[in-house]
């Protein structure tokens, strides 16, 4: 069994208004050394295989047409 954790994220330019408001709140309560948010999400999948390369291809294919937009996010994966 792997573990597949894909940390989805907006693409560099894409306005990420979650984040500005994070970033607003810090900032209202003093927390002054914050540059910048960004706000993504993480999937963590249990896969039934052991063959990571396999295991590879399907997360990247479950990405490509389901779990990340692909036009303005972008996805890293990590198998464990």
């Amino acid at each position: 069994m792997i573990k597949a954790i894909v940390n989805i994220s907006l693409k560099t330019g894409v306005l990420d208004s979650q984040g500005k408001a994070v970033h607003h709140a810090l900032d209202s309560l003093d927390f002054k050394g914050v540059s910048d948010v960004r706000i993504g999400k993480q999937i963590i999948l249990k896969l039934d295989t052991d063959d990571k390369m396999k295991g590879m291809k399907d997360v990247e294919k479950m990405c490509e047409e389901l779990l990340a937009n692909t036009v303005i996010e972008d996805y890293e994966i990590e198998l464990v």
